[in-house]
C-alpha cells in the first residue's frame, strides 16, 4: 500500500529537521496535504520560527491549497505566538469559515497584550455571528475586564456566561473571580467563590489575595485559615498573598508559621515568594529575619533590593540603606531603588546625603526624577525644618507638585512651628482636596499649638458643615495568635476596666522618673487635668498597657496603630520601655518606631 507523499515531511518535523522539511516541501509542491501542513504549522509554533511559518503560509497560497478552519487557526495561532498581531488579523479577516477556536484565538491574541478595547469589540462581533462562545472565550475576555470600565464590561460577560450555563464552570467562575477581586468588588467575586462547585488553588488564591490587596487583611487570613482546614491546595502565589496580608496587620507569629510551612513542604523559592517573605519580617519590624532571607537568596531581583532598602528606610535606618544602596553592584536600580533611598534618608535624617543623590539623578540622563522623588526631596527638607527652601524647591520643580507633597510640608510645619507657611498651605489644601479629613486635623493642630482656640473651633465647625469625620485613632497587639484591637478612649474590650488602670499604674511609675505629659497633643480648650485624662485614653496606650499585662515578660512588643503617633505616646513609650526594661516595636502609618531603654530608632523626629 502506497503511503501519502506528505507523510515523510511529517516525519521530518516530528524529529526537529525544520529546514530538510522545507526542503521536501518544496519538492513535493502541490502534493502536500493537511498531514504535511498541519506538522509544519506545528513545528513553527514550537520553536516560534514566524519566517519559515510565512514560507509555509505562501507555499499554500501559491500552491492554491484551501486550508481548512483548523488549519487556519493553527497559522494564526503560529503568527500570535511569534508575535505577529497584525499579521494574525489578517489572516482572520481573510477566513472563509470560523468556528469557535477562531474567534477564541484572535480574541485571546489581544487579551493577552492589553488590548481590551479590541479584546471587546471583537467579542461583540462574534456574538452578532450568531455563534455562542465556550468556556475559554468567556474566560479569555474576562481577563481584560480590569479597572473601573472593564467591571462595566464584566458584568455584560458575566450575564451572558448565566444565559450559557457557563457560570459555574471552573476556568469561568475562576475568571469571574479575579475580575471582581482586582476590580476591587469583593462582595461579588466572594459571591462568585461560594457557588464554585469546584475550587482549585487559581480560585482559592484568588479570593485570599483579592481581599489582601483591597487591605482587608484579618478577612484575608480568616479565609485562608477556613480553605485550609477545609484541605486547600496551595502554591507559592497562594503564600505569597497571604504573606502580604499578615504584613498588613503585622501577625509576625502567622508569617514565621507560613514560612515554615513553605519549608516543610518542600515548595520551591521563587523569587517573588522570597521577595514577599523580606517585605512581611520587615512590616512585622523583624529586619533581621528579613537580611537572612535576603542573604540567603541564590538570586536577587531588583525587587529583592528594592524590599529590603524599604524596610531599612521604614525603621529609620539610614545609614543602612546607604550602605545596601552602595552594595548594589550586579543588579542595576530602577526608578523604586531610588525613591526607597531617598526616603531611607528622609526618615534617617541624612538631608545632605539624599541631596547629593538627588542631584546625581539630575545629572544623569538615564535617572531623569519623576514625581515621587521630588515628593522625596520635599519631605527630606521638611523634616530638617527647611520650610522655606523646600518651599522653593516645589515653585521650582519642572512637574506641579501633588497634594501629597503640600500635605507633607504642610506637617513638616507643624513640628517646626511655622504657623505662616502652615496657615497658608492648609488654606490652599482646603481648596483643592476640601473632602479630605488629614488636611482639617493638621490645621487645627497648629492653631491648637498657637493657642488660636477660636481657630480651632472654626476648623471643627467647618468639618461638621461639610460633614467629614476625622478616622478614629486604632491600636492593635497579637497576642498569643489573637489580634486585640482598641480605639482611643476604649470601653468596648472585656478587660477594659484593668487595662485603663494598668494604664493609670504605668502613668504613676513613669512620672517619677521624668516623663512630662505633652498636653500640646489634646486639640481642645479644657483644663490641664481633663487633657491628662484624655491623653490616657490614647489607643496605644492601652495596647502597650495590654501587652505588659498579658505577655511573657520577655521579648519585644510589637504594636500597629493606623495614624501617626502622637508626641505624647511616642514619649510614653519611651518611658516605659525604660521603666520595665521591655522593647517595644510601633508601626504606624508612617514608620516603626523601635523603643528600647528609653530611646527610639527614630531620633524622635518623624
Amino acid at each position: 500500500m502506497d503511503l501519502p507523499p506528505d507523510v515523510h515531511l511529517k516525519d521530518l518535523c516530528l524529529d526537529g529537521r525544520l529546514n530538510e522539511a522545507l526542503v521536501e516541501m518544496a519538492v513535493l509542491g502541490s502534493k502536500v496535504r493537511f498531514r504535511g501542513y498541519d506538522a509544519l504549522v506545528t513545528e513553527c509554533v514550537r520553536r516560534k520560527a514566524h519566517r519559515v511559518g510565512q514560507l509555509v503560509h505562501a507555499h499554500m497560497l501559491k500552491t492554491r491549497y484551501r486550508p481548512s478552519v483548523y488549519l487556519d487557526t493553527r497559522l494564526l495561532i503560529m503568527y500570535d505566538e511569534c508575535g505577529l498581531l497584525d499579521d494574525a488579523r489578517e489572516l482572520f479577516d481573510g477566513m472563509p469559515q470560523r468556528n469557535v477556536v477562531s474567534w477564541t484565538a484572535m480574541i485571546s491574541a489581544y487579551s493577552q497584550r492589553g488590548c481590551q478595547i479590541e479584546t471587546m469589540v471583537l467579542f461583540r462581533l462574534m456574538l452578532q455571528t450568531g455563534l455562542f462562545p465556550n468556556e475559554f472565550t468567556l474566560a479569555t475576555v474576562l481577563a481584560s475586564c480590569v479597572n473601573a470600565h472593564g467591571i462595566v464590561h464584566g458584568r455584560q460577560v458575566h450575564s451572558v456566561a448565566i444565559k450559557n450555563n457557563y457560570e459555574s464552570h471552573v476556568y469561568v467562575g475562576s475568571s469571574l473571580l479575579n475580575m471582581y477581586a482586582k476590580g476591587s468588588e469583593i462582595h461579588d467575586a466572594r459571591i462568585v467563590f461560594e457557588m464554585l462547585p469546584e475550587r482549585d488553588v487559581v480560585s482559592c488564591t484568588s479570593i485570599i489575595s483579592g481581599y489582601a490587596q483591597l487591605g482587608l487583611d484579618e478577612e484575608a487570613l480568616h479565609i485562608f485559615q477556613k480553605l485550609f482546614k477545609q484541605g486547600m491546595e496551595c502554591n507559592y502565589v497562594t503564600f505569597a498573598s497571604l504573606l502580604t496580608a499578615l504584613a498588613g496587620i503585622a501577625a509576625l507569629d502567622y508569617g514565621k508559621q507560613v514560612h515554615a510551612l513553605v519549608i516543610r513542604r518542600q515548595l520551591p523559592f521563587y523569587v517573588v515568594l522570597q521577595n514577599t517573605l523580606i517585605y512581611m519580617y520587615a512590616k512585622c519590624g523583624n529586619l533581621l529575619y528579613s537580611r537572612r532571607v535576603f542573604d540567603n537568596m541564590p538570586e536577587k531581583t531588583v525587587t529583592s533590593w528594592n524590599a529590603m532598602l524599604v524596610g531599612y528606610g521604614d525603621h529609620g535606618l539610614g545609614r543602612e540603606v546607604l550602605c545596601l544602596f552602595n552594595s548594589m553592584k550586579d543588579v542595576k536600580p530602577d526608578s523604586v531603588t531610588y525613591t526607597a533611598v531617598l526616603s531611607g534618608c528622609s526618615h534617617g535624617g541624612l538631608a545632605e546625603e539624599g541631596l547629593e543623590i538627588f542631584d546625581k539623578m539630575v545629572n544623569d540622563k538615564e535617572l531623569q526624577p519623576k514625581m515621587g522623588h521630588y515628593a522625596c526631596i520635599v519631605d527630606l527638607l521638611g523634616r530638617v525644618g527647611k520650610i522655606e527652601k523646600a518651599l522653593e524647591f516645589i515653585k521650582n520643580m519642572p512637574v506641579e507638585p501633588t497634594i501629597a507633597m503640600w500635605g507633607s510640608l504642610l506637617g513638616a510645619c507643624r513640628v517646626h512651628g511655622n504657623f505662616s507657611v502652615g496657615e497658608y498651605i492648609a488654606q490652599e489644601l482646603l481648596h483643592v482636596e476640601p473632602k479630605n479629613a488629614g488636611n482639617y486635623v493638621i490645621l487645627s493642630n497648629i492653631f491648637a499649638d498657637a493657642g488660636k482656640w477660636e481657630d480651632v473651633i472654626r476648623v471643627r465647625d467647618m468639618m461638621k458643615g461639610r460633614t467629614i469625620l476625622k478616622e478614629p485613632g486604632r491600636s492593635w497587639i497579637n497576642l498569643n495568635k489573637t489580634v486585640h484591637t482598641f480605639h482611643s478612649s476604649d470601653r468596648s474590650h472585656p478587660q477594659k476596666d484593668k487595662v485603663h488602670a494598668k494604664v493609670r499604674e504605668l502613668y504613676e511609675k513613669i512620672k517619677e522618673i521624668g516623663y512630662v505629659p505633652n498636653l500640646s497633643c489634646v486639640l481642645y480648650d479644657v483644663d490641664d487635668e481633663q487633657k491628662e485624662r484624655m491623653l490616657l485614653g490614647h489607643s496605644e496606650k492601652l495596647a502597650i498597657a495590654f501587652g505588659l499585662m498579658y505577655s511573657y515578660e520577655v521579648g519585644i512588643l510589637r504594636i500597629t496603630k493606623n495614624l501617626r503617633i502622637c508626641v505624647d505616646c511616642h514619649n510614653f513609650a519611651k518611658f516605659v520601655s525604660k521603666m520595665s526594661g521591655r522593647e517595644l516595636s510601633v508601626r504606624d502609618c508612617k514608620r516603626f518606631h523601635f523603643i528600647a531603654n528609653g530611646t527610639c530608632s527614630c531620633g524622635d523626629f518623624w
